[in-house]
């Protein structure tokens, strides 16, 4: 861990749907104790708009499926010591990677011309150009423990964060691969 009394933790939203996130926040009570025992210093629940150097842990969830997605993959590996593929989009693309079966041009297409309410509205100005397909996390960047399920429980999240707070990479048995 960082010398610092606390180890610091990132966690990070990529290509998903958020819902590693809100079984984060199903800790509810333990939340508190986490508090105590570390320092969030990134997340989409915490307003912060750089991602810090000196990152202890890092909880990513999502695919990688944008050119934004991928530059930030690389950046959370260079700053932080321990990255965990946080659920089953990070860990194996899952839902986020059913896009891969068609061309970029024609989701973009059926997306913002086709089905646009109000008529086309093409967003190239509005979000990352997407990747030609939607990868899991260690496709992209290595990573060094992987955190199953869509999404995981709180217990397994407790599970995992505590050991990963006691500097401990923690073995998930595949009784944690689960779906819904």
């Amino acid at each position: 861990m960082a010398t610092s009394a606390k180890p610091r933790v990132a966690t990070v939203w990529l290509g998903g749907c958020s819902g590693c996130h809100m079984s984060l926040l199903d800790l509810d009570e333990r939340l508190i104790e986490l508090a105590d025992r570390m320092e969030l210093v990134f997340s989409p629940i915490a307003d912060v708009k750089e991602y810090p150097a000196n990152v202890d842990v890092a909880l990513v969830e999502g695919a990688v499926s944008s050119e934004e997605h991928e530059h930030m993959a690389r950046l959370i590996r260079t700053r932080s010591r321990c990255v965990v593929s946080f659920g089953d989009c990070a860990t194996t693309g899952n839902v986020t990677a059913l896009r891969n079966r068609f061309s970029v041009n024609d989701l973009m297409k059926r997306s913002y011309v086709e089905l646009a309410p109000g008529g086309p509205a093409m967003p190239s100005t509005v979000i990352s150009p997407l990747a030609d397909t939607a990868r899991p996390l260690h496709e992209v960047i290595p990573v060094d423990a992987f955190l199953h399920g869509c999404p995981p429980t709180a217990e397994e999240i407790w599970f995992a964060v505590d050991a990963l707070l006691q500097g401990r990479i923690p073995e998930l048995p595949n009784v944690y691969l689960r779906y819904g």
